[in-house]
């Protein structure tokens, strides 16, 4: 529970420029394109960073219900079809006080041949990342 208002959060979550500020793994560097808002079906690109390895995610907005819920998919292009196609989703509930929000990681939607690989060594750091993800998004609504 984050005591604020659906929208501040959804705003953020609608912003790819505000992705690497809410992101709790640190893999996020910058979105490319800049600040837009996001709407059902765009994507949007992300520079990102794990360790020393750079690479690039396009990303396809799958869900999305104004102030309720937000999801995208995510690819890496240039391995698309190997190791990628995972989703994010954000579900907001208002409830007194502020908003419920979870967050979603599906890996059901992975390509075939990175599935169990990426259930097998990144469900704990992804459950570690998601939990300081939510406490950011509480910080940046009350900065």
């Amino acid at each position: 529970m984050i005591p604020a208002p659906a929208e501040e959060i959804f705003d953020l979550l609608a912003d790819p420029s505000r992705h690497a500020d809410l992101d709790g793994s640190g893999h996020v560097v910058e979105a490319r394109g800049g600040s837009r808002r996001l709407a059902l079906g765009d994507s949007f690109g992300m520079s990102m960073k794990r360790g020393l390895f750079p690479y690039a995610t396009k990303n396809v907005v799958i869900e999305f219900e104004e102030n309720r819920r937000i999801g995208w998919q995510t690819l890496a292009p240039a391995v698309a079809k190997l190791v990628t196609g995972r989703t994010w989703t954000y579900h907001l509930e208002p409830v007194e006080g502020g908003t419920l929000v979870t967050e979603i990681w599906d890996i059901s939607t992975e390509a075939a041949l990175s599935r169990f690989g990426v259930r097998l060594l990144l469900t704990e750091q992804t459950r570690e990342n998601m939990t300081r993800t939510l406490r950011r998004i509480e910080e940046l609504v009350h900065s």
